[in-house]
């Protein structure tokens, strides 16, 4: 999962990110308002951070002109007060959820996970496929009862088939949305992750549909 973190406060966009990081997530980030709306707009994101007292170009300006722009992923924003004015111009925006500074980075992972499991139609943080589950919230992986220990980037690219079951994703879709902007992306690299995993799940679990893409099936007993 790719999330992109918009907030000019240097020491807080480095605490965001490294919980992010830490959290299994690809982490860009955005110091003003006007990058952030760039990035928004060509990049996709499974979910934004976006703080609203932005310099060069407000947070609602930059949240009203995604949404218009036909910009639907969930957005997390972060109010400096805790008003109700602020929350409803947010939320009128076209935000999906708030938290006011300042807030526990534990609540703010947890959010996170909520806007991004909703845009998924998942509505648990576990996602049971069969004999595999995954867990969002604890990174956990474990198949036919027995734990799997994954890499951050394994997990990612887990989480993210495991989010959409039964559909089929490109190489190119996975590429995007498992790496940070700044990562030098190889479609060999993710070959070598999806035959790591096949290794350490089922060389079943993971289907290769050639020409276009990758699926998750079921573990099976």
């Amino acid at each position: 999962m790719r999330v992109l973190v918009v907030e000019d406060n240097a020491a807080l966009a480095a605490q965001l990110r490294d919980a992010l990081a830490a959290a299994h997530f690809a982490v860009d980030h955005a110091p003003d308002g006007e990058e952030a709306l760039f990035l928004g707009e060509t990049e996709p994101y499974d979910a934004v951070v976006l703080d609203l007292g932005l310099p060069r170009l407000d947070g609602l300006s930059v949240l009203r002109r995604w949404r218009a722009g036909g910009r639907a992923m969930p957005v997390l924003i972060l109010t400096a007060r805790d008003t109700w004015t602020e929350k409803v111009a947010g939320l009128d925006a076209g935000a999906d959820d708030y938290l006011a500074k300042p807030f526990a980075m534990g609540e703010l992972l947890a959010r996170l996970r909520a806007l991004v499991r909703r845009a998924h139609g998942q509505a648990q943080a576990e996602i049971v496929m069969g004999e595999l589950r995954v867990d969002t919230a604890t990174g956990g992986v474990s198949l036919r009862g027995a734990p799997v220990r994954l890499t951050a980037l394994e997990f990612r690219l887990l989480a993210y088939l495991a989010h959409r079951p039964g559909q089929v994703v490109s190489k190119t879709e996975l590429t995007e949305h498992l790496y940070a902007q700044d990562f030098d992306r190889d479609s060999n690299t993710l070959e070598v992750v999806i035959g790591r995993l096949r290794r350490k799940l089922d060389p079943a679990l993971i289907e290769t549909l050639r020409g276009q893409g990758y699926r998750l099936a079921a573990a099976r007993a």
